[in-house]
């Protein structure tokens, strides 16, 4: 079933280079076959022999039979069906779709690749996708920090129908224009879990350099000390999510030392501008870019300029990120706005309250974030849902009722309770209706009512996760669940 958000409603423009139309994906444009599993070989759109031999490996410890074969059809879905690759400059270059919109999102392109990058050393076509895609994000950060999500030719305009008409500095190869903090985190994260796995310093070059002091800049500006900064959006949409308040430049904010935020990473509208999972994600990469800008490039003083940036926000969010629910547990705020306003909530997107563990923005058994994590999975997230078939985290980008398969797998990635695990388990297996693959949501009572049917970044976490129990616990894919 296609998607109801307006992510889904495409254009009819041919997107430059990438071979189909900018339009809903319908189930004859899924490159998946019906009912789950992978394309044929001759259709694959990138291989991996590394990623290949992993797919036999952990397959073999999962016992579940439907279980095994949704990861054998999600784990390689990026690669399978959404990696186009070439060189510029004689360099490779990556262009990494989400799926069913043909563009790349900083965000899930980078979550999308991640679950191989513990493979990369292994394999020269994983270290020519993880070279090329950095380079695509550096350049694709030099032509607008605030924008989320490009077009693969740099020059031309969007082929989203829904931003064609907002008003905001669309630049040439700039596909949509919402201001994301992770979506400047989740890139500084891929650079270095790539550094980690390879010491491989070719990625890391002066253009690499550039696009990580543009973001620590974008950053700055969005602390909004002395001005608004430069960034506004509005947008024509009968949904208020879809466009900032107050001429665009967003809800009223405070100057306490936390980076302004206009959307979340559901692409919709912040209630208050001060968005704290990805505040705490931003304390987190950014330590992370100065550890690879020390190693890589000996630049120590991009590293020291990122690190005392992180500094600072980490001291603003112990001051202003946190709240008292009404029965008095203290626990982060999902949004706040330096006037002493704060919103619990939680959204299944990533970086999110409960995905905080996941993120390694805090540790798995720290008792504020586990009192957090206790309270988004309850009654007190008002975008909880306990349905007859599903329960979890949803959000308001498609309503109310819809479980986000996402937030299952951020829970099991989180929890050391293997009851707790089992159940994320089976209900990710039962999630998919029918299809075999992982979807933006799916209703919690009737999971064959579901979002998105090609969504790469849900199943890349979905095969991530299956990867990382077969590791370290196999007992649990060892019986039917």
């Amino acid at each position: 079933m296609k998607g109801h958000d307006r992510r889904s409603m495409l254009a009819g423009g041919m997107a430059a280079g990438l071979g189909f139309t900018l339009r809903a994906a319908r189930a004859a444009d899924v490159p998946m076959p019906a009912g789950g599993g992978r394309p044929a070989p001759a259709q694959r759109r990138y291989v991996s022999r590394a990623v290949e031999a992993e797919i036999e490996r952990v397959s073999r410890k999962i016992a579940d039979p439907k279980l095994r074969a949704m990861f054998v059809g999600c784990y390689p879905n990026t690669l399978d069906t959404t990696v186009f690759m070439d060189t510029v400059d004689g360099r490779a270059d990556a262009f990494v779709i989400t799926g069913d919109i043909p563009c790349l999102w900083l965000r899930d392109s980078s979550a999308q690749v991640l679950p191989y990058v513990h493979l990369a050393a292994r394999d020269p076509a994983l270290v020519a996708l993880f070279r090329g895609l950095i380079a695509r994000q550096a350049r694709s950060i030099l032509i607008d920090p605030y924008a989320n999500a490009f077009m693969r030719d740099p020059s031309a305009k969007s082929g989203l129908s829904w931003a064609r008409t907002d008003q905001t500095e669309m630049k040439p190869g700039v596909a949509e224009r919402k201001w994301e903090i992770d979506s400047l985190c989740y890139p500084m994260r891929l650079g270095y879990r790539y550094w980690q796995e390879t010491q491989d310093k070719a990625p890391f070059d002066g253009t690499w350099t550039e696009a990580s002091r543009t973001c620590l800049r974008t950053l700055r500006e969005q602390q909004r000390k002395q001005s608004r900064g430069p960034y506004s959006f509005r947008r024509t949409s009968d949904r208020p999510t879809e466009t900032l308040q107050l001429g665009g430049w967003g809800a009223p904010s405070r100057s306490v030392g936390l980076i302004h935020s206009g959307f979340r990473p559901s692409d919709d509208a912040c209630t208050y501008p001060f968005l704290i999972p990805s505040n705490l994600f931003a304390v987190a990469t950014l330590r992370e870019m100065a550890t690879v800008a020390e190693a890589a490039r000996g630049d120590t003083a991009l590293a020291e300029d990122a690190r005392a940036l992180a500094s600072e926000v980490e001291a603003a969010l112990r001051k202003w990120g946190t709240m008292s629910l009404p029965d008095g547990r203290r626990v982060w705020a999902y949004e706040v706005d330096g006037f002493g306003n704060a919103m619990f909530m939680d959204d299944a997107n990533v970086p999110s309250l409960l995905g905080l563990a996941y993120l390694q923005c805090v540790a798995a058994d720290d008792p504020l974030w586990r009192a957090t994590a206790e309270a988004c999975w309850s009654e007190a997230n008002p975008y909880f849902f306990r349905g007859s078939r599903l329960e979890g985290i949803g959000g308001p980008h498609v309503g109310l009722g819809k479980v986000w398969p996402m937030s299952l797998i951020v829970r099991a990635s989180s929890s050391r309770d293997p009851q707790v695990i089992r159940t994320m388990l089976r209900m990710l297996r039962d999630s998919d209706g029918g299809t075999g693959f992982i979807h933006e949501s799916a209703d919690s009572d009737n999971p064959s009512i579901f979002t998105r049917p090609w969504f790469a970044w849900a199943n890349g976490l979905f095969g991530e996760l299956l990867v990382k129990l077969a590791d370290n616990r196999a007992d649990l894919l060892a019986s039917s669940l």
